[in-house]
């Protein structure tokens, strides 16, 4: 009994054997449930992080995770002793020491590496202050505005603030400013290329209190090179394959609608590959989706053009069949009517003269001149008709696809140029 009584020996008697007399003696009064000068105003706790890796961005989720290399340090008068080297301790003691209550706001799941143990770092100097480090790998909420998608800039953060503790009791600031953050440099990513990052110091606003609060910016701009090859050149090389059409024969009904209609379906299926890696937000009108629409209508009015000038040409021999007379009788009923407006003009006149010649009073200047504009106006008007009938008619339906040849292109050539102008510069 008395060889087991021996073998006992607590934790503090252990460390005894390692720390030096003044540190163990510390150590024995150390309440670690209470912050350090608690009673003289509040602890300064200063952040720094390294990014050891951003393994995915998702546009679905609208988040994205990262393992960073989190280190606090603090003094605590409570912890002095005298030396002139730091002491590193197990990173198991953590749970003997008070820590900041930090946490991760936008989190949605985190967890900290414990392989071969848990990734801790606890080193104590002479005059009190403490260094912790842990290594954590974070999902985190990154709200993404898609509407320039995907020629757009996310602005992704990363929150720190304390549970617990309000700004009477905790301060957060960053160790070296912007330089507190570093490993974002190194990082290659897939579809993004990091154009800046900065930190700033703010308070977060509850319920409860005023709690401090450190926030990291990074701006990531995504590389547009993928989908042009994946998305943009197979579209635009659909259009232009649309076109071919304009080059064949009217006579040839198979080969027109076949590129027609394969057309159609080869740009449907490739809008809705488009869109597997996106939300299915209505709210989200994106830049791929308007070009991906424009080449679309461009396709299908490449189709409509051929049914209408099909349409012309099946209706031209009934055209051809009309008779001359018919022709005669329409122009005579045009002539007709054309002449009893120029009678009635006429009689208008012979009605003003007698009546100048029976003594009546005459007209003034400006009723005359609004009677002879009312006169001519109906034949004016027949015959600006007739002009605008004449422009829509079609006299050789043959020149529909010569226009289309010239129009489609350069139409689409308009469009890309305003498209890629306005979702690059502005």
């Amino acid at each position: 009994m008395i060889s087991c009584r021996l073998m006992q020996v607590s934790p503090t008697e252990g460390k005894g054997e390692i720390l030096p007399p003044t540190i163990q003696k510390i150590m024995k009064g150390y309440n670690k449930y209470l912050r350090p000068f608690f009673d003289n105003g509040p602890v300064s706790v200063g952040m720094s992080m390294d990014i050891a890796s951003i393994d995915t961005i998702s546009e679905i989720n609208m988040d994205y995770t990262a393992t960073i290399f989190l280190r606090q340090r603090w003094t605590d008068d409570r912890l002095c002793f005298d030396g002139n080297k730091s002491l590193s301790l197990d990173g198991r003691l953590v749970e003997m020491l008070w820590v900041p209550d930090t946490f991760i706001v936008d989190s949605k799941k985190s967890f900290l590496h414990d392989i071969t143990v848990e990734n801790r770092l606890i080193r104590i100097y002479p005059n009190g202050t403490v260094l912790y480090a842990i290594r954590i790998t974070t999902t985190v909420t990154c709200s993404m505005d898609l509407t320039k998608y995907p020629m757009d800039k996310q602005t992704c953060t990363l929150q720190l603030e304390s549970w617990g503790y309000n700004i009477n009791d905790v301060m957060f600031y960053w160790t070296r400013g912007n330089d507190s953050v570093k490993g974002l440099d190194m990082i290659q990513l897939a579809q993004y290329t990091v154009e800046d990052h900065y930190t700033s110091v703010s308070e977060a606003v509850y319920e409860t209190g005023h709690y401090p609060k450190l926030v990291f910016h990074f701006e990531l701009k995504r590389n547009i090179l993928y989908f042009i090859l994946e998305t943009y050149v197979p579209s635009s090389l659909l259009v232009v394959l649309s076109w071919v059409s304009f080059w064949i024969s009217q006579s040839s009904v198979p080969a027109r609608i076949c590129i027609g209609v394969t057309t159609v379906l080869t740009m449907t299926t490739l809008m809705m590959g488009a869109r597997t890696s996106l939300p299915n937000a209505n709210c989200f009108i994106k830049a791929i989706d308007v070009y991906l629409g424009i080449c679309f209508t461009f396709i299908f009015g490449a189709l409509l053009e051929y049914a209408v000038a099909h349409f012309c040409t099946f209706n031209r021999a009934g055209v051809k069949k009309l008779t001359k007379e018919t022709d005669e009788e329409a122009e005579e009923e045009i002539n007709g009517v054309l002449s009893a407006i120029a009678n009635s003009c006429k009689a208008d006149k012979i009605r003003k003269v007698n009546s100048e010649k029976l003594g009546k009073m005459p007209l003034s200047r400006r009723e005359e001149e609004s009677k002879h504009r009312r006169c001519r106006s109906p034949t004016r008007v027949m015959k600006g008709f007739c002009y605008i009938f004449d422009c829509f008619h079609v006299k050789d339906p043959y020149h529909i696809d010569n226009y289309a040849r010239i129009s489609f292109p350069l139409l689409f050539i308009i469009i890309n140029v305003f498209y890629w102008v306005y979702y690059l510069c502005f």
